[in-house]
C-alpha cells in the first residue's frame, strides 16, 4: 500500500507547490485569451455526434450552461468579448502543442490554457505512450516559446483527468465497455475492460502512473514560468466525476456538464482577475 501510494504523493506535493498559489494582487483581464490542447479543450462530443463544440469549451467556449473561463472573463470585462480563440485539436498531443503555441501568439493572446497529455497516454500499446522525458521536454518548448513571444502572457495548466476513474465508473456499463472496445477508445487503459487479470490490473495502474508523471512535469515546467503560471493543483485529475459527465456519443470525453465542472475547478483554482480598464 505504502508502494503505491508513494508516486501519487510526491506528484501531489509538486502540483501543491508550484505556480498554483494565488498572487497578492489580481490580474487585469486578458483582451485575447486561447485554448490550447486535445478533443477535451476543443469540446470534443460534447454537443453532437463526433464533432468538436468550441462553444463547449471549459476554457474559450461562449455556451452559458458550461460558463468557461471566457463567459467568467468577460462577466469582469466587455474588452475580451469576441476575442476567445481555440487552437485546441482532437487527437492532439504534446508533439502539437508548440505549433498551436504558435497560433496563440499570432493572435496576441495574453491568456493561455493548457490541457494535453491524455493523448500521449491513450495509445494502442504501452510502448507507443509518450516517454515522461519526452513530454517535459515539449512542454519546456512549448511554454518557452509562449513567453518568449507574448512576455506578459499569463498561462493556466490543467491537470490530464484520471484515466482509471474513468474505467472505474464505466466498467459496468454495456454501452461503455461497447463503444471502448469497437472505437478502439484508449486501448491502455480502456482495452478488455471486463477483465481483473492480473496483467490488465497492472496495465491500468502503469498508465494511470504515467498520467501522474505527465502531471508532475507539467507542474514543474509551470513553476519555472514563475507566477506567470498556475496549474489546478490537481484539481482535475483528484475531481470524482461520474457518468453523468462523460458523454453518451463515446463515453470517453466530457458533456456540457463535465465541460462545466471542468471550467469551475480550474478557474477556482487559477488565476484572480480583475478588470482595470
Amino acid at each position: 500500500m505504502i508502494t503505491r501510494l508513494a508516486p501519487l504523493c510526491a506528484a501531489a506535493l509538486v502540483l501543491l507547490g508550484s505556480g498554483t498559489a494565488h498572487a497578492s494582487s489580481a490580474e487585469p483581464v486578458p483582451e485575447v485569451m486561447a485554448a490550447l490542447g486535445d478533443s477535451v479543450s476543443a469540446g470534443f462530443n460534447a454537443c453532437g455526434w463526433y464533432v468538436s463544440c468550441t462553444s463547449r469549451s471549459w476554457s474559450a467556449g461562449d455556451n452559458t450552461q458550461v460558463t468557461s473561463h471566457y463567459l467568467r472573463l468577460a462577466g469582469l470585462s466587455r474588452s475580451i468579448l469576441g476575442h476567445n480563440r481555440n487552437f485546441a485539436v482532437p487527437g492532439s498531443t504534446s508533439a502539437d502543442l508548440l505549433g498551436q503555441v504558435r497560433q496563440a501568439v499570432d493572435a496576441k493572446a495574453s491568456y493561455v490554457t493548457i490541457l494535453i497529455g491524455a493523448q500521449d497516454a491513450c495509445k494502442p500499446a504501452e510502448k507507443d505512450m509518450t516517454p515522461v522525458q519526452v513530454y517535459r521536454q515539449r512542454l519546456d518548448a512549448a511554454l518557452a516559446e509562449l513567453r518568449a513571444g507574448i512576455p506578459g502572457v499569463r498561462v493556466l495548466i490543467a491537470s490530464i483527468p484520471d484515466l482509471r476513474r474513468l474505467w472505474q465508473v464505466g466498467k459496468g456499463n454495456a454501452l461503455a465497455r461497447s463503444f471502448w472496445t469497437l472505437g478502439h477508445i484508449c486501448p491502455t487503459m480502456l482495452a478488455s475492460p471486463s477483465s481483473m487479470k492480473a496483467a490488465d490490473v497492472a496495465r491500468r495502474t502503469r498508465v494511470r502512473a504515467r498520467v501522474m508523471a505527465y502531471n508532475q512535469e507539467a507542474a514543474e515546467a509551470c513553476a519555472t514560468l514563475g507566477p506567470a503560471c498556475r496549474t489546478d493543483g490537481g484539481a482535475v485529475f483528484a475531481y470524482p466525476f461520474t457518468l453523468d459527465h462523460i458523454s453518451k456519443w463515446d463515453y470517453f470525453h466530457p458533456d456540457a456538464d463535465g465541460q462545466r465542472v471542468l471550467a469551475a475547478l480550474t478557474f477556482k483554482n487559477g488565476f484572480e482577475w480583475i478588470d482595470v480598464r
